[in-house]
């Protein structure tokens, strides 16, 4: 199985110890999906919005034997797309910064 990083950064897999698995670098592509946001109301000087996604952006076609790693909103908008991943739990090393994630998460 080939895996394709279609985010800005690395995504670096790690096992249940905390190994580094694998670390996808970025292809160059980048899947997104498209965001509008709109102001409803402003009370006590503070500002609501609404956000409301649409379109998924720069997702290549589904290719036999590759699967694409994608954010969790461009994944969760494709559900019938089985050639998506995401990252799986957030792994954060002492200083709070991620290190890498557990796993990537399928759509099921």
């Amino acid at each position: 199985m080939t895996l394709t990083n279609l985010t800005p950064h690395d995504v670096v897999v790690l096992d249940a110890t905390n190994r580094e698995v694998v670390r996808l670098p970025p292809s160059g592509t980048v899947a997104r999906c498209q965001v509008t946001t709109a102001l409803v109301e402003t009370v006590d000087d503070v500002a609501y919005y609404v956000t409301t996604y649409g379109a998924v952006t720069e997702l290549p076609e589904p290719v036999d034997g590759v699967r694409y790693v994608v954010s969790m909103l461009v994944r969760t908008a494709c559900p019938a797309r089985r050639d998506l991943c995401s990252p799986g739990e957030l792994v954060r090393g002492l200083d709070g910064q991620p290190v890498g994630c557990r796993g990537l998460v399928l759509n099921g």
